[in-house]
Order: C-alpha cells, then sequence, then structure tokens
C-alpha cells in the first residue's frame, strides 16, 4: 500500500517537469503526507492542469466523506472491476505528485520505516484516479487515490505492495481522456524499474502524521554488531 509520502520539490521544478498549467495555488511543502490531506495532482482537460484533491477517493455516491479513509490506495488489478473505481479508471484519471515515500518493513523488533524514492532524486508521479462528490452543503469536493501494484524485486523485502510510478512515457497516456480501453490502461501499472529505486531506514517520528520536519528524511545510521 502507500500510505504516506513526501512533496518537498518546488513547485517551479515541478511545473518544469510535468508541464503543467500554472495558477496560484500555492504550495505546501510536506515531508509526511496523509491520508484526508489536500494533496498536488495533473489532470488533464485537452492541456495539463495542476489541482488540489482530498487524498482518500470518495465515490459521487457516497452518504458523507468518511468512507474516502478507507479508500486511500485503489488495487491495479481490480481497477476494472470495483464499483467505485471502475469510472473513474476508464474517465478520471490523475498523476499524484511526488518526491519519496514511506513504508514500514517488519523486523524481528517490530516495524521499521523506510523512504523510498528515485536514485536520481528527481519528483515523479503515481498513478491515480479521482472523483467528484458533492457534500451536504452542496459544495464540490475533489478527491483520489493512488494505484497500487505487486512489489517489484527491490521492495518485496520492504512490503508486499508498493504504488505504481508511472514512466514519463506512461504519464501521457494515463493523462489522455479520450482512451478508455482499461486493458491497455491497465497495461501501464506494472512496479517500477528495481535498478532506479534507492532506500534507507528513517526515524520513527514519521510513524505520526503530526511530525512534519526535514528530521523525518534524515538517514538513520545503524551501529554494526
Amino acid at each position: 500500500m502507500c500510505g504516506r509520502y513526501t512533496l518537498i520539490t518546488d513547485m517551479d521544478t515541478l511545473q518544469a517537469r510535468f508541464s503543467f498549467e500554472r495558477v496560484d495555488l500555492g504550495l505546501a511543502l510536506s515531508f509526511n503526507v496523509a491520508p484526508t490531506q489536500q494533496v498536488l495532482t495533473v489532470v488533464n482537460d485537452g492541456e495539463n492542469h495542476a489541482r488540489y484533491m482530498r487524498w482518500g477517493l470518495i465515490p459521487s455516491w457516497a452518504k458523507d466523506a468518511s468512507i474516502g479513509s478507507r479508500m486511500i490506495n485503489a488495487r491495479a488489478e481490480t481497477l476494472a472491476e470495483k464499483p467505485s473505481f471502475r469510472s473513474a479508471f476508464k474517465r478520471r484519471r490523475c498523476l499524484v505528485l511526488a518526491d519519496s515515500f514511506y513504508e514500514w518493513k517488519k523486523t524481528g523488533s517490530g516495524k521499521t520505516p523506510m523512504r523510498i524514492m528515485l536514485r536520481s532524486g528527481e519528483p515523479f508521479a503515481f498513478a491515480g484516479i479521482w472523483e467528484s462528490w458533492t457534500n451536504p452543503d452542496d459544495e464540490r469536493v475533489l478527491s483520489c487515490t493512488i494505484v497500487t501494484a505487486e512489489p517489484n524485486s527491490f521492495m518485496e523485502s520492504i512490503h508486499d505492495r508498493m504504488p505504481v510510478i508511472l514512466s514519463r512515457e506512461a504519464e501521457e497516456v494515463w493523462l489522455d481522456q479520450s482512451i478508455e480501453d482499461t486493458a491497455m490502461l491497465g497495461s501501464l501499472l506494472v512496479p517500477y524499474a528495481d535498478e532506479e529505486l534507492d532506500a534507507y531506514e528513517v526515524p520513527t517520528l514519521v510513524n505520526s502524521p503530526a511530525n512534519n520536519s526535514p528530521e523525518l528524511v534524515a538517514r538513520v545510521a545503524r551501529m554494526l554488531p
């Protein structure tokens, strides 16, 4: 799964990398992006636009927003089948922008938080899908979920799932709203190349979403026995 990530890249760099039309969104850099927060996404309606959405997909038919906290991830294998996801999979896809994500590795002494990122240090895009929901006050709420897949060999020692990081070539196809071929779209949802990923242990401060500082991405040095 993917339950926490970082976005500490400045807006100018993100705009250059993902070629989106820029509006004055502002950007609150975060070392600990958590579910239900507003997250930076890119959608396409003929051109790329940056847009904030609530992390945790709220289906259009939902009675209240609480369901979103249980829909922060969507399994790639069942996107085309699940009623909550299949329409968005065909018609409402987005990029969720990040520059690393956290996962907790099971060890003999508990769970160790790990930071996973590209070896290049560059920002990247998770495959996302989104929905529009109208709350009881008649306000439109945009929300999204991050697609996950089976882990590659690099990640499998850390966790049994991983978020889908799209290749640059796949990003353009994923955003193309004229494409509704779910088999073809599903072929994009594959584990990222092992050799392009890096990971290291980080402080347990990251365990709490309330913590958000550069300390969270510091490398933990282990003493050799």
